[in-house]
């Protein structure tokens, strides 16, 4: 969750390989627990997998949505273990006691108890998921960015009881997921907020489309690694143009969620979309929001909250990122200004990542005024709109609640106002 880029305590990436150790039997198995970081609380999970004569060692931290980390052996016994992470200089010390393996997890100088017991996580609950059969239509379809040479697969949502043959046609809203390369669910921790939303519009009489990223899932084509906002804009616009090919429709705009919501403005300062939701969408220039974020997030993990612009413009990363390096110069002032279509700018006061109270602000002032226009801020709602304890990425995953059903139904009374 790029996804706006965020700093968190530990930044697990997924990596190729399994560090192969030698054969051991006591300690074989899956083990489980909570690592207590401050005011955070994340799971690990540590696998040891007997495989061709090997004990294959991967771990997981499934709140950051990480899995198959490979891991290093530094010692191994039937009852003591200590591997490493040289990626992102991690490493774990434990013994065995009685069902317990009980160790010290340690991370760029810091060192953190870790007891893990036997046994996988159990899957996350969450009831909010669409389950089949659906009581409406759906379409497999693809459109095509011939500028990017981009060919985006999706699915098209038609409402409930809609009758194709009817003259009074629905308003149509084409999903744009947040930063990084996402499915058309744009899944992550196990959630899937843009099906919930496409589900509950159907219900309400309103057709959606949401699409997978350039280069995923079942979309092909397209440049990735050195694509930036502006690229990615070049594909929504291209989602509204299939729309309004259809010729099925009233008025075709955009849910944005994150740097969906920047794209969403992208468009909208260019007049290309009817109407605008922007979730989290980012108000203020990119280095700036970034700043924040580092901060707030450092803050509520009870670490020294000392980020500056100048600072987070030095990181080896903003050079190496084209992506980063376009956002952190972008800044979104005369695309919102220009922007004439109604506009609903929703925010949590619990987003750490686009703070609601710099970004929603800044948005409230820089929308033409119109009685269409609607700026809300909720309280108690992390970046993914879910109600939430500290706002913390590290929550995502733990929280059953994919989205706050009263988004879903402001959402939908404000489509159907239009």
């Amino acid at each position: 969750m790029k996804k706006i880029v965020f700093i968190a305590l530990l930044t697990l990436v997924a990596l190729t390989g399994k560090a192969q150790v030698q054969p051991t039997t006591a300690l074989q198995g899956s083990w489980s627990g909570k690592l207590n970081v401050g005011a955070m609380s994340l799971t690990i999970v540590l696998h040891l997998d007997q495989a061709d004569g090997y004990v294959l060692v991967t771990m997981d931290s499934p709140d950051q949505g990480a899995k198959g980390i490979g891991a290093h052996k530094e010692y191994l016994s039937d009852d003591s273990l200590a591997i490493k992470v040289e990626q992102i200089g991690m490493t774990y010390r434990a013994k065995l006691k009685g069902e317990k393996l009980e160790g010290t997890f340690s991370q760029s100088g810091m060192s953190f108890p870790l007891v893990l017991t036997r046994g996988d996580v159990a899957e996350p609950k969450r009831p909010q998921m669409p389950a089949q059969p659906y009581p409406y239509e759906t379409e497999e379809v693809t459109f095509r960015n011939e500028t990017d040479g981009a060919t985006l697969a999706g699915t098209l949502t038609w409402p409930v009881n809609y009758d194709k043959s009817s003259k009074k046609k629905p308003v149509v809203v084409l999903f744009v997921s947040g930063s990084g390369m996402q499915n058309r669910d744009e899944e992550l921790f196990n959630h899937k907020p843009f099906l919930v939303i496409a589900d509950y519009l159907a219900r309400q009489g309103i057709a959606s489309l949401r699409y997978d990223d350039r280069a995923t899932g079942a979309s092909q084509g397209g440049e990735v690694k050195n694509a930036t906002s502006e690229d990615f804009m070049r594909d929504a616009e291209a989602g509204l143009e299939y729309l309004r090919s259809r010729k099925a429709f009233a008025k075709a705009g955009i849910i944005g969620h994150s740097e969906g919501g920047l794209i969403a403005f992208l468009l909208g300062g260019k007049k290309k979309t009817d109407f605008i939701v922007s979730l989290a969408g980012p108000g203020v220039k990119g280095d700036t929001l970034l700043a924040v974020q580092v901060n707030r997030i450092m803050s509520l993990s009870g670490m020294p909250a000392t980020m500056t612009v100048e600072k987070y413009r030095q990181q080896p990363s903003v050079k190496e990122n084209p992506w980063l390096k376009w956002f952190i110069d972008y800044d979104p002032t005369e695309n919102i200004r220009k922007t004439r279509c109604p506009v609903f700018a929703l925010n949590g006061n619990r987003d750490c990542q686009v703070v609601a109270s710099q970004n929603l602000a800044a948005i409230r002032q820089l929308l033409p005024k119109s009685k269409k226009n609607l700026v809300k801020e909720y309280p108690e709602l992390n970046h993914l709109f879910q109600h939430s304890t500290t706002g913390l990425p590290a929550e995502y995953g733990q929280i059953e609640e994919t989205i706050s059903p009263e988004v879903l139904q402001d959402i939908a009374q404000w489509l159907n106002s239009l």
